[in-house]
């Protein structure tokens, strides 16, 4: 779950101009989470209640009683988990402040995150995705703290999403945060859309990449990443 007591509202809307600019946001409502933030009322409670009675409704057409002591609930606790949960990486209060240090060691090798935990929604069907981010930067004049790394995944991956724009919200904002185009980005997932419904294929995954700078023009770099992420990985 995301820590909101270790967050950067100020770096989370930079961050958020520059997907904009790039094509690569979140479809979403243009400053609708700095209006909640902002109402005096309470929004995001406001907005709770409201789904709340909304998953009432929607659970009532699909015929349960909502009066058994299993269910009566499920709206509430529906409505806790989009809001605070596996949705709270659509309010950009909620980016994660993100603690940087010198390159007083002047490394310039790869550095490499692997098997970060990817726990996503799939936006067209609302099914999770599941799985693991490989990332890696070549240090320029920053370094991150290591779980900064996990932090962003996480970040990106509490909101709606297909796979290909995670890959490349992640890619842009550490080039951004940590002011390099030395970074590349891999994500390996299963689509719970594709296992469980339409197609029912179990055994599938998706492989999404994301690579610039030196990961992209040098075939010896990308080829040791990816030598890298394949032999000690998952």
């Amino acid at each position: 779950m995301i820590d909101t007591k270790k967050t950067d509202p100020e770096l989370g809307e930079a961050v958020h101009r520059i997907l904009v600019a790039k094509g690569i946001d979140t479809p979403s409502r243009s400053n609708y989470w700095q209006g909640l933030a902002q109402d005096s009322d309470d929004g995001k409670e406001n907005v709770r209640q409201e789904l709340e009675a909304s998953f009432q409704h929607i659970m009532q057409l699909m015929g349960l009683n909502m009066t058994d002591d299993s269910l009566e609930d499920t709206p509430k606790r529906l409505s806790k988990m989009w809001l605070f949960e596996i949705f709270a990486g659509l309010d950009w209060a909620n980016f994660p402040k993100m603690t940087l240090v010198q390159n007083k060691m002047s490394c310039d090798e790869m550095v490499i995150e692997r098997n970060i935990r990817v726990a996503s929604t799939c936006e067209h069907h609302l099914l999770p995705i599941l799985g693991m981010a490989h990332v890696a930067y070549i240090p320029d004049k920053k370094v991150p703290g290591l779980s900064k790394l996990n932090r962003v995944v996480e970040f990106f991956s509490r909101r709606p999403q297909i796979q290909e724009r995670l890959t490349a919200q992640i890619h842009a904002t550490l080039c951004h945060v940590l002011d390099t185009d030395d970074v590349a980005i891999v994500i390996e997932a299963e689509h719970l859309c594709v296992k469980t419904r339409g197609v029912e294929d179990p055994c599938s995954d998706t492989v999404t990449s994301k690579l610039s700078g030196s990961f992209r023009s040098d075939p010896k770099v990308r080829s040791e990443f990816m030598s890298l992420i394949r032999k000690y990985g998952s």
